[in-house]
């Protein structure tokens, strides 16, 4: 089955990182095909930042997100810029800690910035638990796959910290009430 995941938030929140640890993640321990592109410029330095993955049974032939069905919001500009026009059958994970407005599709909202700071001691992996809220909530991949790719990704040393980034993004996403409008 094909998923187009769109990735939004500010520069320094992960966003590419997120992405690229999903794809990650659907290659190499889902036995998927994906694709992630990236877009940064002066988003890096704090304005709205985006990432994408394409994941599929099926070789991907055309490497663009053209119709997202899942998004994954983490600031309010970057809902504002790549969000606020998600499709009515799209499915979206927001960070409700930054971002006030809501979506015109089913939604979950996370608190994820907010428990990363005050539950782990460090909003820096924030978009780790968005990342698992993402699995809990869509099951675009697994989690034993997504765990695995994180072990991957991260800095030597933090490994157990975005392990359990990860897992209070599937506790979350499990108390979470999915809201359909």
């Amino acid at each position: 089955m094909r998923h187009e995941v769109r990735f939004s938030g500010f520069g320094g929140q992960g966003i590419i990182l997120a992405a690229v640890i999903l794809g990650r993640a659907a290659v190499m321990y889902d036995t998927k095909y994906a694709v992630q592109t990236q877009v940064y410029g002066p988003e890096a330095r704090g304005g709205a930042s985006m990432s994408a993955v394409i994941i599929d049974d099926e070789p991907i032939l055309f490497p663009k997100v053209i119709n997202p069905d899942i998004f994954v919001i983490m600031s309010q500009e970057g809902f504002e810029r790549y969000g606020a026009s998600a499709p009515r059958n799209a499915v979206m994970v927001l960070d409700s800690s930054l971002i006030h407005s809501r979506p015109t599709c089913t939604y979950y909202e996370i608190p994820a910035t907010r428990e990363a700071k005050q539950t782990l001691g460090r909003d820096i992996v924030a978009n780790i638990v968005m990342l698992g809220a993402l699995v809990a909530t869509t099951t675009v991949v697994g989690e034993p796959a997504l765990e695995k790719a994180i072990l991957d990704s991260v800095p030597k040393g933090t490994e157990e910290l975005n392990l359990k980034a990860m897992k209070k993004g599937i506790e979350l996403a499990g108390t979470a009430t999915v809201k359909n409008v």
